[in-house]
C-alpha cells in the first residue's frame, strides 16, 4: 500500500482484480510480511495460517530488528487472500504486508 492517498478499500479491490485476472482459482499464492523480530509478532502471523498446509518461511534482517515472513499456501479464491491479509492487519501490530 505505498500509494500514499489510496484507502485500503480501493487496494483490496485493485488487488482482487488482478488476483481474478492473472490466476485461475483455486491457487497457490504467497504472502509476505515483515514484522519486527521482538515479541510474539512472528507467532501471530505464522498463527494465522495454522492448518492450512502453508508453507511458511522466515528471514532476519541484518541487524536483526526485523523478520521477513514468507507464507505459501493454496487459497480458494481472491476473497479469501484479501480476507487473509485483513486478519493479518487486524491482529498483528506493526506488520507491512507486501
Amino acid at each position: 500500500m505505498s500509494e500514499s492517498k489510496k484507502s485500503p478499500e480501493e487496494f483490496y479491490a485493485k488487488l482482487k482484480k488482478q488476483l481474478q485476472d492473472t490466476a485461475m482459482w483455486p491457487s497457490e499464492y504467497l504472502y509476505k510480511f515483515i514484522v519486527p523480530t521482538k515479541g510474539e509478532k512472528i507467532a501471530q502471523v505464522e498463527d494465522i495460517f495454522n492448518n492450512m498446509g502453508a508453507v511458511i518461511e522466515r528471514k532476519q534482517s541484518k541487524k536483526g530488528t526485523y523478520t521477513s515472513v514468507s507464507i505459501n499456501v493454496r487459497m480458494k479464491n481472491p476473497d479469501a487472500v484479501i480476507n487473509k491479509y485483513k486478519e493479518v492487519a487486524a491482529n498483528v501490530e506493526g506488520v507491512i504486508s507486501l
